[in-house]
Parts: structure tokens; C-alpha cells; sequence
């Protein structure tokens, strides 16, 4: 079973500010955890949602099950992502 990922418009927004090669980067780790998110993503203590690492970057990630997609909520630093939370 293959995940559909969905962007929010804030996370969109978000993806177009970061520079080419870390945005490939990002959609090219998005692409191998669709096959099995959770074997990718960790889940956030606290929080039903769940993060993926990808070098300085994080995904605040939420996967529904019954639809089979992966919702990309916000994208940003590691530095900057978890004060928002």
C-alpha cells in the first residue's frame, strides 16, 4: 500500500521558502515513506502528530490510515519547528 501526500497550505507555503536542493532532499525522503511511514517517521511525545528528520529539517507529519495519506502540517528548521507546538 502506497501513501498519498498532502500538503496544508501553511506547510506549502512554508516548502517553497527553502532553497532547491533541500527541497528535493525533502520530496525524495517524502517519496520512500510512503511505502511505510511509521518505519520513517517518529512520533512526537504529547502530540498525535508525528515528525520526519531530514538533515536540519523536520516535517510535522499526520497519517490517517483509513485514506492512506500523509498530511505534511509544517516544514521548517529544527531549530524553529517545535516552538510553535
Amino acid at each position: 500500500m502506497i501513501y498519498f501526500v498532502e500538503f496544508t497550505k501553511k506547510a506549502d507555503k512554508q516548502f517553497s521558502k527553502i532553497d532547491k536542493s533541500m527541497r528535493e532532499r525533502l520530496i525524495a525522503v517524502l517519496y520512500r515513506c510512503r511505502i511505510r511511514p511509521y518505519d520513517h517517521a517518529e512520533r512526537l511525545i504529547g502530540s498525535p502528530y508525528f515528525k520526519l528528520k531530514v538533515g536540519e529539517y523536520r516535517l510535522l507529519l499526520d497519517i490517517d490510515n483509513r485514506k492512506l495519506t500523509i498530511f505534511v502540517i509544517e516544514v521548517g528548521h529544527r531549530k524553529n519547528i517545535y516552538k510553535k507546538l
